[in-house]
């Protein structure tokens, strides 16, 4: 089975990992810093916490921003739940905003949604494609607004040559298994804002402060979100070949979109010549008459040993956002999620596997009928 995204590891990931077991300090240690200071550089941004999941980083973005009881957040519902899970655990209601058909939020339709409860806006750089951020940001400075980028998806992506993570009040980034790079789990807030950096250090280690000796102090209620020295010594090695690993992905997916060029079953999601993805997910969208068969083709790939993948069901559409929220359609959200599949692109693979993927796609879909809705 070729997964739609998956891990690299060699041995030099294994002996980063080994030497640092080895040590003295399996968590709090060096490593933790100069793997903070690697990613600060490779970005171009002054700072960079990293902590135990991108969701710990998310919700510790929205308690530094001060979201609580009554305030709204602007997102997308077409990412992983934790975007507006976190949101709602500092007492926040999300806002679902409706999105373009490349699944990026659509920032035309942001301002209606804005009301005086809106405090942050937070989009979803969905499978690693850039958002407009600058548009998204001229909005937040217009209403004086948060911006909180989630960019799980897009460690090395770039807009017009600038990457992820310089525009926003802070972006979130993801280092789970099969993200650009990998720390078994993990996660950061990467801020040019030292005021959000220190605040940041303080709630991933229970809001405590190190004073004298054995003296320390409480200043604030925090959590436990802290990543340990074997994660970030996994990081550091991995981070070493991120480029190369998006050099990989982009190979593949320029091979596919070449191949798939006007073949009657599927689009694809082009990127814009300004724009870098990091392909985290290579998304096609079924055609319309395919919508109904979308379940026979999901099964019929997994059979013949593509690991396809959907990404995402609406988060409004989950029964518990269901109770909190009522029913929400949003007519975009609605049909890319009909359509789409996510299909193997990862560094794991060579050439001769992305041919066999195309060939396996488009043979098991030629061989379907399609059916009207």
């Amino acid at each position: 089975m070729i997964p739609y995204s998956r891990q690299s590891i060699d041995q030099s990931d294994i002996d980063a990992v080994v030497e640092t077991l080895k040590g003295d300090f399996l968590t709090g240690g060096q490593k933790v810093s100069d793997f903070e200071k690697a990613l600060a550089r490779y970005l171009g941004v002054k700072h960079v916490c990293v902590m135990n999941s991108a969701t710990s980083a998310l919700h510790v973005a929205y308690q530094i921003i001060g979201l609580q009881k009554d305030d709204e957040v602007i997102t997308t519902p077409l990412t992983f739940a934790a975007t507006s899970n976190t949101a709602i655990q500092c007492g926040a209601k999300p806002i679902f905003c409706d999105i373009r058909f490349d699944g990026n939020i659509d920032e035309r339709k942001i301002e209606a949604l804005i009301t005086p409860r809106t405090k942050v806006i937070s989009p979803v750089d969905f499978g690693g494609n850039p958002l407009n951020i600058t548009a998204i940001q001229a909005l937040c400075n217009k209403h004086k607004l948060f911006l909180i980028e989630d960019a799980s998806h897009a460690l090395g992506s770039q807009n017009d040559g600038i990457k992820v993570g310089n525009i926003a009040d802070m972006t979130i980034f993801s280092f789970h298994a099969i993200k650009p790079i990998t720390t078994f789990e993990g996660g950061a807030i990467a801020t040019n804002n030292d005021t959000f950096y220190e605040q940041a250090k303080l709630l991933r280690s229970h809001g405590i402060v190190k004073k004298e000796l054995w003296n320390s102090d409480m200043v604030m209620l925090g959590e436990n979100y802290r990543l340990s020295d074997v994660a970030c010594a996994l990081g550091l090695s991995q981070l070493k070949r991120l480029d190369s690993f998006i050099d990989k992905r982009n190979k593949i997916a320029h091979y596919y979109d070449e191949r798939f060029v006007n073949n009657p079953f599927f689009t694809t999601i082009p990127i814009p010549k300004n724009k870098k993805s990091t392909y985290h997910l290579y998304p096609i969208l079924l055609d319309r008459s395919l919508w109904c068969s979308k379940e026979e083709i999901f099964k019929a790939l997994h059979a013949k040993g593509l690991g396809v993948q959907v990404h995402y069901k609406p988060v409004y559409q989950f029964s518990y956002y269901k109770k909190l929220l009522g029913d929400i359609r949003l007519p975009n959200t609605e049909d890319f999620y009909k359509a789409e599949l996510s299909i193997p692109c990862h560094q794991g693979m060579n050439m001769d596997d992305a041919i066999f993927v195309a060939d396996t796609l488009l043979g098991t879909l030629s061989s379907l009928k399609g059916c009207k809705l």
